[in-house]
């Protein structure tokens, strides 16, 4: 197209405008498109990787020192550590264990279920030992023991201390549960469960916490209610 300056009149003004406005376009065009050939052509080991997401505790740096090369190997990783420190010292915090045997015997619980008269109430409901063995092939079809046995941990250190420690104070409900029979453990269950949706329908909130209680105590409430189902249900069952 002609220069503005040496544009006809009789042209179009226009045109020339257009004209001017197109010739850049057209040279980005052909550059773009020579550039796409050319990398067409390039090897591959010219291109530019993705950079490295590893996280180093010397921040990458070659002059930082580097824990792996002055760290014992006991030391690296969560099993080795755990390994380690038993060594130093056998009832540390961090691999203690709650000893259910010795604190059975303290709190001198089995005398304490039979003063209670929990055998005798067991007995009454028609819980005998041909009853125990015929539980025995159901125990192992619902996968009980399989169970027991890969949650040993919780059940050590989490559950065994929440039933021996108050067992004191719990062996005569119990026992006065069983004397009433299956109804007992149905209605402690239905009330436990009215307690959570209580909490959870009026949005308590744990004092100091500032938790919602039904969701937090939910993880107590709701299973110790079907637990209760479960033993009343067992306990009815045996005189069938």
């Amino acid at each position: 197209p002609c220069p503005p300056s040496n544009c006809n009149r009789k042209h179009n003004r226009s045109v020339c405008l257009k004209g001017l406005t197109m010739a850049p376009l057209k040279t980005l065009l052909v550059l773009a498109a020579s550039g796409a050939v050319a990398s067409g052509f390039m090897a591959p080991g010219t291109f530019v990787g993705r950079p490295s997401t590893k996280v180093n505790e010397n921040f990458g740096f070659d002059f930082a020192e580097d824990s792996y090369e002055n760290q014992d190997a006991l030391l690296r990783g969560e099993a080795n550590y755990k390994q380690w420190v038993n060594k130093i010292d056998d009832n540390s915090f961090l691999n203690r264990k709650y000893n259910v045997i010795r604190r059975v015997r303290e709190k001198d619980l089995l005398s304490a279920t039979v003063d209670a008269g929990i055998l005798s109430s067991l007995e009454e409901q028609g819980l005998t030992l041909t009853k125990l063995e015929e539980l025995l092939p159901l125990i192992e079809e619902l996968g009980l023991l399989s169970l027991v046995a890969n949650n040993q941990q919780i059940l050590q250190n989490g559950i065994a201390p929440l039933l021996i420690e108050p067992a004191p104070l719990l062996l005569p409900v119990v026992a006065g549960a069983l004397k009433a029979g299956p109804s007992a453990f149905y209605t402690a269950s239905a009330a436990l469960l009215g307690t959570e949706f209580l909490l959870v329908a009026n949005d308590v909130d744990l004092p100091l916490v500032g938790l919602s209680a039904g969701g937090t105590l939910g993880f107590l409430i709701v299973p110790l209610a079907v637990v209760l189902a479960v033993a009343g249900n067992l306990l009815g069952s045996l005189k069938k």
